[in-house]
C-alpha cells in the first residue's frame, strides 16, 4: 500500500481512500499519517495531498451511500459478507443513524470499519442526498487534515522509527502483508461458510415443505 503511494503519489493515494471508503480492508488512518509524513520530508505538497485526499474520501463516501440508496438493504445485505457486513452490523447502524442523523456520518469517519456502513445505511434508509453531503463531505474533510497533521507533527518519531526498523525491513514487509492478506482470505473463507449455510438451511426448507 505505501509502495503504492511511493509510486503514484497523489493519485494512488486518491484511489486507495476511495477504495478503503468504499469497503476495501485497507488501513486509511495509516495511509492518511503517512502521507502527513511524507509532507513533513518534503517529497508531497499539503494542498495537493488534501485534494486528493478529500476528493478520494469523499468519492467512496458516495459511492458507498448510491450502492445502498439504488440496491436496497435485501441486495445490501446478501451480498454484504464480501464487505465484511452482515446483516446484524447493517441494523446496529442504522440504530445509529436513526438515533443520531447525519452526525452519525460525520463522526463514523473516525471509527474503522464504520465509514463506509453509514453511507450505505443513510442510503438503503433513503436519506436525501441534500442531508447527506453536507455531513458526509465535511466528515472527510476533518479525518482527512486530522491524519494528515498527525502524520506531520509526528514525522520526528516516524523518521526515528525508520532508521531503527531499516535492518529488520525484510520482516516488516512480511508483517504488512500478512496484515494485509489475512483479513482477506478470512472474509473469503467466511462468505463461503456463510454460503454453505445458506444453502443447508434452503435445503432444510425445502424438506420441511415437501414432508408438509
Amino acid at each position: 500500500m505505501l509502495a503504492i503511494l511511493d509510486q503514484y503519489g497523489y493519485v494512488g493515494l486518491f484511489g486507495l481512500l476511495m477504495l478503503g471508503i468504499v469497503g476495501l480492508p485497507l488501513p486509511d488512518e495509516t495511509l492518511l499519517t503517512f502521507t502527513g509524513y511524507q509532507i513533513a520530508q518534503g517529497r508531497m505538497h499539503f494542498a495537493g495531498a488534501l485534494l486528493a485526499a478529500f476528493l478520494g474520501s469523499s468519492l467512496g463516501i458516495t459511492l458507498s451511500f448510491l450502492i445502498g440508496r439504488l440496491l436496497g438493504k435485501s441486495v445490501v445485505a446478501r451480498f454484504g459478507r464480501f464487505l465484511h457486513l452482515t446483516e446484524e452490523r447493517l441494523l446496529r447502524v442504522e440504530h445509529y443513524m436513526e438515533r443520531f442523523g447525519g452526525l452519525a456520518l460525520f463522526f463514523g469517519y473516525f471509527v474503522p470499519g464504520v465509514r463506509h456502513l453509514t453511507a450505505l445505511s443513510a442510503g438503503v434508509g433513503q436519506m436525501k442526498f441534500r442531508i447527506f453531503a453536507p455531513f458526509a463531505y465535511l466528515g472527510a474533510l476533518f479525518w482527512t487534515v486530522t491524519f494528515l497533521l498527525i502524520g506531520q507533527l509526528f514525522s520526528n518519531q516516524l523518521n526515528h522509527l525508520e532508521r531503527m526498523l531499516y535492518p529488520y525491513r525484510f520482516w516488516v514487509l512480511v508483517v504488512v502483508v500478512v496484515s494485509f492478506v489475512t483479513p482477506l482470505v478470512w472474509r473469503i473463507v467466511s462468505s463461503r461458510r456463510q454460503k454453505r449455510k445458506d444453502n443447508r438451511l434452503v435445503v432444510d426448507e425445502k424438506r420441511v415443505d415437501r414432508e408438509e
